[in-house]
C-alpha cells in the first residue's frame, strides 16, 4: 500500500494547543498541545483508524480535496500523510512463519558462510516490496 493522504482540520482549543478532526473519517479525532505535538498525535490517530478499517474489511473513504472542506474560525486544514509500510514496520513485530524450498548446493553454500536466511529472506522481502511501491 502506498502512502495515503487525508486532509485534517486543526481546531485551536480553547485551553490551548488543537484538537484535529478528519472529515473523511469522522471517528478519528485527537489532540496536542502543541502544533508539533497535534500533527504527530493526528499521523498516529489516521494510522490507527486506518488500520482498525483494514482489519475490518472496511473500504477507506475517499480523501476529500483540502480546498473543498469548509472551517470554522480559528480552524485550519492540513494534509496528514501515512504511511502504511512505515507504520506496520514500526507496530507489528509477529513472526510468522514459512517454510520454503531452495536448491540442496544453495542451502549448503548459505550454510558455510553463516548466511542467517531469516534475515536475508526479510530483506529480500522489504526490497522487493518497496520496489513495487
Amino acid at each position: 500500500m502506498k502512502k495515503i493522504f487525508y486532509p485534517a482540520v486543526f481546531h485551536k482549543a480553547e485551553e490551548g494547543g488543537f484538537w484535529i478532526s478528519f472529515p473523511d473519517i469522522p471517528e478519528c479525532m485527537t489532540q496536542g498541545d502543541d502544533m508539533q505535538q497535534a500533527y504527530e498525535m493526528a499521523v498516529e490517530a489516521l494510522g490507527l483508524s486506518i488500520t482498525s478499517m483494514e482489519e475490518e474489511g472496511v473500504e477507506l473513504p475517499t480523501p476529500s480535496e483540502p480546498c473543498a472542506i469548509t472551517l470554522e474560525p480559528d480552524s485550519f486544514c492540513a494534509v496528514i500523510e501515512f504511511d502504511m509500510l512505515a507504520y506496520k514496520k514500526r507496530t507489528s513485530s509477529k513472526a510468522v512463519k514459512k517454510t520454503l524450498s531452495i536448491p540442496e548446493w544453495l542451502n549448503e553454500e548459505a550454510t558455510a558462510l553463516g548466511v542467517n536466511f531469516s534475515q536475508v529472506l526479510q530483506e529480500a522481502l522489504v526490497q522487493k516490496i518497496s520496489q513495487t511501491l
